[in-house]
């Protein structure tokens, strides 16, 4: 059974929030056109979606020397996105909900890690989610606003 939100009892959650000074579409293009994901987010080398950003679609991608394969759980147009999966021990969900307002969207990741990796270093892993869900808030931000 898939995942209907992060995992709340994970070891390591992430929360953060940016005003994207951009119209919701162009925003939700971005987030949800996986394979230009490396143009725009630095820290991804590859990314692969064959068809759709849709429910039950994987996608694949390559970033801090890890591929991970991940399954779209759910979506809700230009509103919610839902998706994860495992990779060298680890479970990541990620949750990005995006609302309009006057002045572009406001864009919320929300990501659950858990694991024996993240048991086993919790403090380090808690930075360098925090750390990546920030970058990619910025990189995404840039590539909106272009």
């Amino acid at each position: 059974m898939n995942p209907t939100s992060i995992d709340h009892s994970a070891p390591v959650i992430a929360r953060h929030s940016a005003l994207i000074t951009a119209p919701v579409d162009v925003v939700w293009r971005r987030h949800t056109d996986i394979n230009r994901w490396p143009l725009w987010q630095k820290a991804i080398d590859a990314a692969h979606l064959d068809g759709l950003f849709a429910p039950e679609a994987t996608f694949t991608w390559h970033t801090h020397n890890l591929t991970i394969t991940s399954t779209v759980y759910g979506v809700d147009d230009h509103r919610h996105t839902l998706w994860g999966g495992p990779s060298e021990g680890i479970t990541g969900i990620h949750s990005w909900t995006f609302t309009p307002t006057p002045d572009g969207v406001v864009v919320e990741p929300e990501e659950s890690w858990s694991g024996d990796p993240v048991n086993a270093d919790r403090a380090n892993m808690q930075a360098a989610l925090d750390g990546s869900l920030k970058a990619w808030l910025d990189y995404l931000a840039s590539a909106a606003t272009k």
